[in-house]
């Protein structure tokens, strides 16, 4: 049983991912168990060229984002788990949080964080009630979003990026996930709102 899985490797599901792990420290959420499930083969991140996104040098390569976003969470917050080379079939409400399949294992969790790309090629069944077109794309280019309030679908079921509702832009990518993890950081801090950052000493 996961406190908080997280279905997407790319900007947002590794952004939310990262503020969740500097967290560890923080009482209310010293035990929890995470873990990321980064299934996503066709991230637009992997053609992606970066040269308008504060603090990253220009000519960043979003594939190296990608790679090195994947290291940084594996070297900083080794506690949360990272499942490679699954891809998430089915999404299904459990008597306490819900059962996430996959094409090789099955996993409970509390929490569910849906970070997908959305394009109309996403199969995650158990979402379809809540697929629409999405607000902020061309409708030529046939994106999706699911339907939720602040990055809430629906109790304990989150979804954060372009999934959400957001433009691909990167910086709103990241800030969507980002956002997410502090919604669960307050849930998990009994209401009262909560950002974690690391500070100089």
């Amino acid at each position: 049983m996961y406190d908080t899985l997280i279905i997407g490797g790319g900007a947002a599901g590794l952004s939310c991912a990262l503020v969740l792990g500097s967290a560890r420290d923080k009482e209310f959420a010293r035990n929890k168990s995470i873990a990321i499930i980064a299934h996503q083969k066709t991230s637009h991140l992997q053609n992606a060229l970066f040269n308008n996104v504060l603090g990253l040098q220009p000519g960043t390569l979003g594939s190296n984002i990608l790679k090195e976003g994947k290291a940084q969470l594996a070297n900083l917050y080794p506690h949360i788990f990272q499942i490679e080379k699954e891809k998430v079939t089915r999404i299904a409400k459990a008597i306490e949080g819900f059962i996430v399949n996959t094409n090789k294992n099955s996993y409970h969790s509390k929490i569910v964080v849906i970070a997908v790309g959305y394009t109309s090629l996403m199969t995650i069944k158990g979402l379809e009630n809540y697929i629409e077109p999405h607000p902020r794309a061309a409708i030529e280019k046939d994106r999706i979003w699911l339907k939720n309030t602040n990055h809430l679908i629906e109790e304990n079921l989150y979804v954060a990026g372009t999934l959400a509702g957001w433009r691909s832009q990167f910086s709103m990518a990241c800030g969507s996930g980002s956002h997410v993890a502090t919604d669960i950081l307050t849930l998990w801090n009994d209401g009262k709102h909560t950002k974690v950052h690391d500070k100089i000493i």
